[in-house]
């Protein structure tokens, strides 16, 4: 018989975009994602997770999708096993009642690539291959996933691995989490509580797969934005750059906006068109689903 207590908890993603970052609601030090409880009031888990992240926070939640349920023995520094069903959650910005924003890539320093040219090899992954070495039977294993996960020639950088690519980095040791982890060699991100990183990690695989094929980061926005405000957002969810005209014309072809007749003013050019979100797109297309382009372009 196991000693450890066995609690449930409901923990949120929440994500928002701050200043051009997406960051999500965090509290305490070291970090960890708000969690709440399940009320007999509540009338299913989504309605609990909506309902004590606003009255906590005060901050409304858009979207909201279940992610996983996580339960493994040890997964929480202060002892017994909570056993976690957690939500992905989007916002607008706000200050919330409790805790701040705080930006994904002071987190996952290693998923952050705009501005890097296609061919960028992470620095930890010398330091992942002398790791897949270390166990001959395991080499080949070993290798494939770093190769496919870090985007190695032949395979594609993909914004949407970033939990293999974490869990690599664990099982190597390069995360401070890790039990067999090695302070002097530790991949850039901040610590957070027990295993909220990995939580964490799910959710923006979750959201940056989901942008590729539903309009969910319109839940992020202004109600009105540039086309190159939206195409930044999509670019920071992801991590890497878009190429402009591929996406303006996918946006063209999917007819995802329309213009509201207003103006922004930019600096050093002449006034951007406002627009906003054709909110009809998302019931016509709830089955067969809309791309955002998020690849590269060349």
């Amino acid at each position: 018989m196991s000693g450890y207590p066995v609690s449930a908890e409901l923990l949120a993603v929440v994500v928002a975009m701050r200043n051009g970052s997406p960051t999500v609601l965090t509290l305490g030090d070291p970090p960890r994602l708000p969690a709440g409880p399940l009320l007999p009031s509540h009338r299913s888990l989504q309605a609990a997770t909506r309902a004590w992240v606003e009255e906590l926070t005060g901050l409304s939640l858009g979207f909201l999708e279940q992610l996983y349920t996580f339960a493994d023995l040890d997964r929480d520094e202060r002892g017994g096993r909570p056993i976690s069903v957690s939500y992905l959650g989007l916002t607008t910005a706000g200050q919330p009642g409790i805790g701040g924003w705080t930006s994904w890539y002071q987190l996952f320093g290693w998923e952050d690539r705009r501005g890097m040219p296609s061919t960028h090899v992470d620095p930890m992954v010398p330091t992942l291959l002398a790791w897949a070495d270390e166990e001959p039977e395991l080499r080949r294993q070993r290798h494939q996933r770093i190769s496919i996960g870090f985007g190695l020639d032949p395979h594609p950088w993909r914004p949407e691995l970033i939990l293999n690519r974490y869990e690599l980095l664990y099982e190597a040791g390069l995360v401070p989490e890790s039990p067999i982890a090695d302070p002097t060699r530790l991949a850039p991100g901040d610590r957070m509580a027990g295993d909220h990183r990995r939580v964490l990690a799910t959710g923006m695989a979750r959201l940056r797969a989901k942008i590729g094929y539903r309009p969910v980061v319109f839940e992020l926005m202004r109600q009105d934005f540039t086309l190159r405000q939206l195409q930044e957002c999509v670019e920071a969810l992801s991590g890497h750059e878009i190429h402009t005209q591929n996406f303006r014309r996918m946006i063209e072809q999917q007819a995802l906006v329309e213009e509201t007749g207003g103006q922004l003013a930019e600096t050093g050019g002449r006034p951007a068109r406002l627009y906003r979100f054709r909110r009809q797109v998302l019931a016509e297309r709830q089955v067969a689903g809309t791309k955002l382009p998020i690849s590269r372009g060349r």
